[in-house]
C-alpha cells in the first residue's frame, strides 16, 4: 500500500521558516517525479514546487522562487520543502504528491499525501 505522508507544518510569525517533509512508503522515491501542492480556504490548489527524478531539474511557483527549496533523500525516501521568510499568504494545506516518470507535475500524479497545514500569522 502506498501512502505519503507529510509532517513539519504549523504555526509561524511571518518571515519565520518551517521545513515540511513527505515520507514514503510503499514506492522507491527515485523513480519519481514529486511534487509540492498547496490549497488555501477558498481557493483552487497550486503547485508550489516539483523535481524530476534525478532532482537536478526543479521548478518553483513565482511567488515562492528564492524562499522555498525542494530536495529529496532518497536513502530515506524522504522528500523535503524547505520554505523561508514566510508570508501570510504562504497559509495553506500543503500537500505532496508523486508521478511515475521522469518528468511530470501537475493536477494528475499518481498518488498524494493528506497534507500538513502551515498558518503563517503574528
Amino acid at each position: 500500500q502506498v501512502q505519503l505522508v507529510e509532517s513539519g507544518g504549523g504555526l509561524v510569525q511571518p518571515g519565520g521558516s518551517l521545513r515540511l517533509s513527505c515520507a514514503a512508503s510503499g514506492l522507491t522515491l527515485d523513480r519519481y517525479t514529486i511534487g509540492w501542492f498547496r490549497q488555501a480556504p477558498g481557493k483552487e490548489r497550486e503547485e508550489v514546487s516539483c523535481a524530476g527524478r534525478w532532482n537536478g531539474n526543479t521548478r518553483y511557483a513565482d511567488s515562492v522562487k528564492g524562499r522555498f527549496t525542494i530536495s529529496r533523500d532518497n536513502a530515506k525516501n524522504t522528500v523535503y520543502l524547505q520554505m523561508n521568510s514566510l508570508k501570510p499568504e504562504d497559509t495553506a494545506m500543503y500537500y505532496c504528491a508523486a508521478h511515475l516518470s521522469a518528468w511530470y507535475c501537475g493536477s494528475g500524479m499518481n498518488y498524494w499525501g493528506k497534507g500538513t497545514l502551515v498558518t503563517v500569522s503574528s
